[in-house]
């Protein structure tokens, strides 16, 4: 006779953990939708000492006309791939008109540097002083090393393939598996946290004209402010790849569940009642 299952909930976020959770998520969509009005007034990536008018980039968004219209180009080196309706031209006033990313997507709405600069660099303090918190914390209480840091045994190539695997199936931990994260969330999560996520501040802050005379040592260890651009965008997209990635995986596994954990710390589990 297979024993019966009853619901569990067990405790699994702090509230430290959960409030810079939803804060970081908010300064994050602000960040990017900030940050995509600036990348707008020059709509190219360069590395090294390129970035004048005319030099090559290695990626740019913008338009060519053909035959009377506008259409919209990514370009990725020497590849050309056509982008009209989603990136290069947006409809304006009734108009198409040259803009990198369409107006839902920035803030402002409308093309302005100055502003968009403004909401950047606001919401990226909040997410700096968030940040610091987040890891003083996860430090202080031993949570970065018991729940983040994964064991040697879980880094195996058979452990991670299985898990892997599991995962394309949709098959998630149950019972008390899922108390903890596991090896995969354990990456994701320590990636972001500690190499996505400085990298975006430390190369944001190299783009800076007051930190280049303050810490030119930024300048060297990027390769110029050229190349810090590139690899704050690129991070930036590797966030949000995560961060689609995340939300896709919390939807499949249970939506309410991991929902209720972030907001009140409680998350149910199954367990085998044996009594």
């Amino acid at each position: 006779m297979k024993p019966e299952k009853r619901t569990v909930l067990v405790f699994r976020h702090a509230v430290i953990t959960r409030v810079t959770h939803w804060i970081n998520a908010a300064c994050l969509g602000f960040l990017l939708s900030s940050g995509l009005q600036i990348f707008n007034a020059w709509p190219s990536l360069y590395w090294g000492e390129y970035g004048a008018d005319g030099a090559p980039s290695f990626l740019s968004i913008g338009a060519a006309r053909e035959q009377g219209q506008l259409r919209g180009i990514l370009r990725v080196g020497d590849v050309a791939v056509p982008t009209t309706g989603v990136l290069g031209v947006s409809r304006i006033d009734g108009q198409f008109t040259e803009r990198a990313f369409p107006a839902w997507m920035t803030l402002p709405s409308f093309q302005d540097l100055a502003a968009g600069r403004r909401w950047h660099f606001f919401f990226a303090w909040g997410f700096v002083v968030n940040g610091a918190i987040y890891l003083v914390f996860s430090l202080s209480s031993g949570h970065l090393r018991r729940d983040l840091v994964p064991r040697r045994a879980e880094l195996s190539p058979r452990r991670l393939w299985h898990e892997i695997v599991a995962h394309a199936r949709l098959r998630f931990p149950k019972g008390e598996e899922a108390r903890r994260y596991n090896v995969l969330q354990k990456l994701s999560y320590l990636g972001v946290a500690v190499i996505l996520l400085p990298l975006m501040v430390l190369t944001g802050l190299t783009m800076s004209p007051g930190m280049n005379a303050a810490a030119p040592l930024l300048l060297d260890l990027f390769g110029g402010r050229q190349s810090a651009r590139a690899i704050h965008f690129i991070a930036a997209f590797l966030v949000v790849l995560f961060v689609l990635v995340h939300l896709a995986m919390v939807l499949l596994s249970g939506a309410w569940n991991n929902l209720r954990s972030m907001i009140t710390g409680r998350y149910a589990i199954q367990e085998s009642n044996h009594d």
